[in-house]
């Protein structure tokens, strides 16, 4: 029964190195910049509205978080 366990965690140690070993998956590098360079681009398209929501929430965070603080 040992001989057994030691083979199987002999076995599960080879196919967790070969999974990290392994480089048969593909990587599209060409996607990859296109999606990053379309987030940049919404980002910079909506830059005001981003601005002004994320104003408008550090606002109200600020003030409730005074207010819990002042109601204690």
């Amino acid at each position: 029964m040992l001989q057994y366990c030691d083979a199987m965690i002999l076995w599960s140690k080879m196919r967790f190195n070969q999974f990290f070993r392994d480089e048969s998956g593909e990587v599209n590098v060409v996607s990859i910049v296109v999606l990053i360079g379309i987030a940049v681009l919404l980002a910079l398209v909506f830059k005001d509205g981003i601005t002004t929501l994320l104003k408008s929430l550090l606002a109200t965070i600020q003030s409730n978080a005074t207010d819990a603080v002042n109601n204690k």
